[in-house]
């Protein structure tokens, strides 16, 4: 994402830095991102400020404005300081002046329409985040290669050690013993299920509830995520 951003800077693709900077500011939200990143880049994009790189700039902090005014309250008065300096000295289209009109009514407003984390995102416990210090002007591997296909001559000895780091993972070894115990009871509820379905299309019209809220899937992505970083803890500490 900071290559890309790059990229898009020195190329003035602004569909490119756009992206790229709102998946960066979510990052920051997150937590996975330190804010240093956040203010070098809306540095970087107001230094020599122009229409595109002003409403790059804005983008990007409606996204993570709030969460810089909890931790850097003073790099947030910096940041809009220089817009309002850009507002009133430079030479800028009106449509990207009337932007920054905006984005001051937001930061008025307390950004009550960008939040930190959009509801049913916050999966992570605090414990557990781990904050990245990632500066813009850092070299980094982009590591190309793994966009290219390349043929595995171990692709089925490769394919078992993943299967069972992930069965260690997702403890799969231990629920292998409780699934036959499982099967045989789950077996007759299935049985006793039809025959009261049964009944109940002799009585009525049968009803069938679905669960769109999505609770089993977010209970299963932080219960893979915990697993995961517990690994990785035990991995550091050997």
């Amino acid at each position: 994402l900071i290559l890309n951003f790059r990229k898009g800077y020195r190329r003035n693709d602004k569909q490119l830095c756009l992206t790229a900077s709102k998946f960066v500011a979510h990052l920051i939200n997150q937590n996975v991102a330190h804010e240093v990143l956040c203010l070098e880049m809306l540095t970087l994009l107001l230094e020599r400020p122009t229409d595109d790189s002003v409403e790059v700039a804005i983008g990007f902090l409606k996204e993570c404005g709030l969460k810089l005014t909890q931790v850097s309250p003073r790099g947030i008065n910096a940041i809009f300081e220089r817009l309002r300096n850009i507002l009133h000295e430079s030479e800028i289209d009106k449509r990207v002046q009337y932007m920054i009109e905006v984005m001051f009514a937001v930061r008025k407003d307390g950004f009550k329409d960008h939040p930190v984390i959009l509801e049913g995102l916050d999966l992570v416990e605090e414990d557990d985040q781990f904050t990245h210090m990632l500066p813009l002007e850092d070299d980094y591997n982009p590591e190309d290669v793994l966009n290219v296909f390349k043929m595995d001559p171990n692709f089925m000895e490769n394919e078992e050690k993943y299967k069972a780091i992930k069965k260690e993972i997702l403890d799969e070894g231990d629920s292998d013993s409780n699934t036959d115990q499982e099967a045989g009871s789950s077996e007759d509820e299935e049985e006793e299920e039809e025959e009261e379905e049964g009944e109940e299309e002799e009585g009525g019209q049968k009803v069938t509830i679905h669960d769109k809220t999505e609770i089993n899937l977010v209970s299963f992505r932080r219960t893979i995520y915990l697993a995961i970083q517990s690994r990785l803890k035990n991995s550091y500490r050997c």
